[in-house]
């Protein structure tokens, strides 16, 4: 049991990886460690700050066109 739970968590931290669903997490660590008295925004502030810079740089995200 002990074995499937440990592949389940290499499975579920490869994919979030894959998605880029775990940069979130890493930008909070980010803003608490460096920045710590600053507000956290939420994940929906988070993901459109990222869109809108991906939208005025397109070299810094993936874009199909």
């Amino acid at each position: 049991m002990r074995s499937l739970r440990r592949a389940f968590r290499s499975v579920r931290w490869y994919v979030r990886e894959l998605t880029d669903e775990s940069a979130y997490d890493r930008y909070v660590a980010h803003v608490r460690q460096g920045h710590p008295q600053a507000p956290v925004p939420t994940r929906r502030a988070f993901e459109r700050m990222r869109t809108e810079r991906q939208e005025e740089d397109p070299r810094q995200g993936f874009r199909c066109c």
